[in-house]
């Protein structure tokens, strides 16, 4: 069973320095059919101008992954940590019982655009955390990489809940699977580029929900990124 988001049913906002789609409910975007998948709780595909970036606010409890697809955000947080965030690099934020960042885009002329990517985490009261890993082309390119993963197997970041992600970097023609074990779900984000999801054709920024399939097969029809959560 799969459940297709299209790109323009998301939410928006635009804030002007950001514009932002909705995968699922957030800030003033609520739509009570789309507050969560399992332990996905957000999707937002956010492109930030110039100049443009979130000041310093606080998090707790929840599992925070940045994914960027093109320019680059500086982050800073209260952990110490400084950074700046390029495309193929995955930065990974356990919120924990609190942390504050901020995130900003590096250029004061070129415009970011990234996934910001929550998710709900095994439990509450954990230690704030931080990692940031880079993942090049190649390694995605025609393949799932693993890049996040509850146990940090095959060079991924260390997540806290028991979900696993995977990107891959596809080419007209080009295929890739994975296998769903019994009772595990998966949902699909389109970054860019066009596909098929187990023979449905998908857009750039669509997305599925899937349960009660035994694979996702994704199959590139023009240049496309894909992240693939493998979710319990």
């Amino acid at each position: 069973m799969m459940d297709i988001r299209k790109s323009g049913e998301r939410g928006h906002a635009n804030h002007g320095w950001l514009d932002s789609h909705f995968t699922f409910s957030f800030a003033d975007y609520f739509d009570p059919g789309h507050v969560q998948f399992r332990t996905l709780r957000v999707m937002n595909d956010d492109r930030v101008a110039g100049g443009g970036g979130f000041p310093k606010h606080p998090h707790r409890d929840m599992e925070i992954v940045t994914y960027v697809l093109e320019g680059a955000l500086e982050h800073k947080d209260s952990m110490g940590n400084g950074s700046v965030i390029k495309p193929g690099d995955l930065q990974y934020m356990s919120a924990g019982t609190g942390v504050a960042h901020s995130e900003f885009n590096a250029s004061k002329t070129d415009p970011v655009h990234l996934y910001q990517i929550w998710m709900l985490p095994e439990k509450q009261g954990l230690k704030p955390a931080y990692d940031q890993k880079n993942f090049s082309q190649a390694e995605k390119r025609g393949k799932l990489r693993l890049v996040a993963s509850p146990d940090g197997r095959d060079g991924s970041v260390k997540i806290r809940q028991d979900n696993e992600l995977y990107a891959t970097v596809l080419g007209a023609g080009q295929t890739v699977k994975h296998e769903l074990k019994k009772d595990r779900h998966a949902y699909v984000q389109v970054a860019r580029g066009s596909i098929k999801l187990n023979g449905t054709p998908l857009e750039t920024g669509d997305g599925a929900a899937i349960s009660a399939e035994k694979a996702v097969e994704l199959t590139g029809l023009k240049d496309a990124e894909v992240l693939l959560f493998d979710l319990a």
